[in-house]
């Protein structure tokens, strides 16, 4: 009986010792993975915006509960905010129609306070400003409550306070904007309800402009999905959106782009590119197992 039970205590602890030096070893794969993800995303951003036509924001959001990426051991390197990168995130530029998501924030306050509700005639019309980004709906709540109103309300949130002047177009930066999705995502600030967040979130995967984020988060991974929202106007090409690789796994990213001769749709396709190197870099299959030199 004394050897059976010396036995017992030497296999549970040893079994515990095991299982504590396999934690440990899997704490120092992820914090190494993560060190060269980091630089890796940070030197590729830092390329893509070098020009100063681009700016690209990029947050982990962990993984969906349940899927097979929230229970595997690496879930660590991927959980919400454990991989933030920016380049050129804080500069200004022309928001398109990426502004109405600041419109849809506004209103889902604005209900949240009793001061707006649903119609068929206006959830219609909200419904075509996300999915096919018309501007009648958008540029009548812009009259209805004031540029002024709206930019406070914006500015109250900590997002870039001067998104509506009047006589200019709309203006925003990357990181703003990822704070939008940020809240979005998790259901905080002007989205706390949840029926309304899943429309709005249903709405943008159902937008029709699926040339920039949509088709190289597919590029990188088919299967992923994406609910975002875009804004071209002259020269400017953007788009915001949240990601859903098929194994669970989510991030917002936001692209901004100008310049380099863009007209109508054309800068979609380098906002594909962006996002599909992204993609690959962060959750590709080699990610984080070697350095690599994006300046050439």
């Amino acid at each position: 009986m004394c050897a059976f039970a010396v036995g017992l205590s030497y296999f549970f602890n040893n079994s515990y010792a095991s299982t504590g030096i396999e934690n440990i070893k899997t704490n120092q794969t992820i914090k190494h993975k993560h060190k060269i993800i980091k630089a890796n995303l940070t030197n590729y951003l830092n390329s893509v915006t070098k020009d100063k036509t681009a700016s690209v924001s990029f947050y982990s959001l962990g993984a969906v509960d349940g899927s097979s990426a929230a229970n595997s051991k690496y879930a660590k390197l991927y959980q919400k905010g454990a991989l933030e990168v920016e380049s050129n995130a804080s500069t200004v530029n022309t928001a398109a129609s990426t502004y109405k998501l600041y419109i849809a924030a506004y209103l889902m306050n604005q209900k949240l306070n009793g001061n707006f509700s649903w119609s068929d005639t206006n959830w219609d019309s909200f419904s075509k400003m996300i999915v096919n980004s018309e501007n009648d709906f958008s540029e009548a709540q812009l009259d209805n409550y004031g540029a002024d109103a709206i930019s406070q309300f914006v500015k109250n949130q900590g997002w870039y306070p001067s998104v509506f002047r009047d006589g200019q177009a709309a203006q925003t930066t990357s990181y703003s904007l990822q704070l939008l999705l940020e809240e979005l995502d998790a259901g905080t600030g002007a989205f706390q309800n949840k029926s309304d967040r899943i429309k709005i979130l249903k709405l943008m995967g159902q937008q029709i402009y699926r040339t920039g984020i949509p088709a190289g988060a597919s590029a990188a991974k088919s299967g992923t999905t994406v609910q975002d929202k875009v804004g071209f106007l002259n020269d400017t090409n953007n788009d915001a959106g949240i990601v859903t690789l098929p194994n669970g796994e989510k991030y917002i990213l936001v692209v901004m782009t100008n310049g380099h001769n863009q007209s109508g749709l054309s800068g979609f396709s380098r906002i594909a590119e962006i996002t599909k190197n992204v993609q690959k870099i962060v959750y590709g299959s080699d990610a984080g197992t070697k350095l690599v030199d994006y300046s050439k």
